[in-house]
């Protein structure tokens, strides 16, 4: 039975409503943060004083989270497809093997057949593979989208 490749497409769709929640936080943060840089005196009070560093501190944490969220993800990813695609090579040399040493019509019907189930797991593998690459993102997306959000509300709260 041959897998239909939607998950890709599912992936992409919750990466691009993740992208879009964080944009839009973003947004709201990156306003409120400039008016009351604006707004702070020339020695900026207590208050300020820590929203300033945060703005930095929270960058560099969410980056470090985000490009070790990806690297591990990558790593995993990285033995899964390689082992996926000797399998897949191994298992299509071996379908084409034994079409090729056929003795009967028959026979090389049914080693068609194998060959044909063999081309159908690398296809799907290999559209699986996009998915994938939107798992990847949405891992590094996932630290800058918590921030992105939770500073968004807690901003809120404060006018």
């Amino acid at each position: 039975m041959t897998k239909l490749p939607l998950n890709p497409f599912f992936a992409w769709t919750s990466l691009a409503l993740k992208s879009s929640e964080m944009l839009m936080a973003s947004a709201e943060v990156i306003t409120h943060r400039v008016n009351r840089m604006a707004n702070a005196d020339a020695i900026p009070n207590a208050e300020d004083q820590r929203e300033f560093t945060l703005m930095g501190q929270e960058k560099l944490e969410a980056g470090t989270e985000s490009l070790m969220a990806m690297s591990q993800y990558w790593m995993n990813l990285n033995h899964e497809v390689s082992t996926q695609a000797f399998h897949n090579m191994m298992d299509m040399g071996h379908s084409l093997t034994a079409l090729a040493t056929s003795r009967s019509a028959a026979e090389a019907l049914t080693h068609q057949a194998r060959l044909a189930d063999s081309v159908m797991r690398g296809v799907n593998h290999a559209a699986d593979l996009s998915g994938k690459a939107a798992a990847l993102t949405e891992h590094g997306l996932k630290p800058v989208h918590s921030r992105a959000i939770a500073n968004a509300k807690r901003l809120k709260k404060r006018k």
